[in-house]
């Protein structure tokens, strides 16, 4: 049975083709080992693709909107495509590999981050969740009946501290695979997570809808 590709391939159209063997489940593939396979052959970067589109959609949309997480998601995957034989499995797995990537593109809409932080503050809650319940930031706002104040104290804190907060609550990342994505050390990672934890305690009265765990 020939594998059946489900999206125009990389090289052609932008996008990864997906390619499915009933015989070789993806997910029992070691992502490095598909890398390397993809200097070869491209079309095996699709198992990467296909393995890691929605959690990396997940985490653009819940910082940019699910609509703009379309498009940027496949930006992503089409840089990661484009730079894949720079990726150092000494350095990191490939999973926080792509979430690095994920956030310097982010990084560069910090305006529409912004914005859609301001209008998060002035919507009000009903709106909001009818708009796109789909949106993990926007429902954990809203379920704690704190979303305004909570978009609020998130615009009010620095970019690269709300970058590892949101790696942890939204991607929930280890420290460790934080640390790969933006190229920080570990411990870097925890003084900016307790810094941003608590600067939004101090913001919403001690409540902290995002995080429950204790700083340290």
């Amino acid at each position: 049975m020939h594998p059946t590709p489900i999206e125009p391939a990389f090289e052609n159209g932008g996008r990864v083709s997906v390619l499915r063997d009933a015989g070789h489940p993806p997910r029992e593939i070691d992502d490095a080992h598909v890398i390397q396979q993809s200097l070869r052959l491209p079309d095996r970067f699709s198992v990467l693709y296909d393995r890691y589109f929605m959690e990396i959609h997940r985490y653009v949309g819940g910082r940019l909107g699910t609509q703009t997480a379309d498009d940027l998601t496949a930006e992503v995957f089409l840089a990661a495509f484009r730079g894949r034989a720079g990726f150092d499995g000494r350095r990191g797995v490939v999973r926080g590999w792509l979430y690095g990537i994920a956030t310097n593109i982010i990084a560069q809409h910090r305006k529409s981050e912004s914005r859609r932080l301001e209008i998060l503050q002035r919507t009000p809650q009903q709106d909001a969740v009818e708009a796109g319940h789909e949106d993990l930031v926007a429902h954990r706002m809203s379920a704690v009946d704190l979303r305004g104040h909570l978009a609020a104290a998130l615009n009010a804190i620095s970019d690269a501290d709300r970058d590892v907060l949101l790696l942890v609550a939204i991607a929930e990342l280890s420290y460790e695979e934080v640390a790969q994505a933006l190229g920080i050390p570990a411990g870097t990672v925890g003084s900016r997570l307790n810094r941003a934890r608590k600067k939004l305690r101090a913001a919403l009265g001690g409540a902290h809808p995002m995080l429950g765990d204790s700083d340290g």
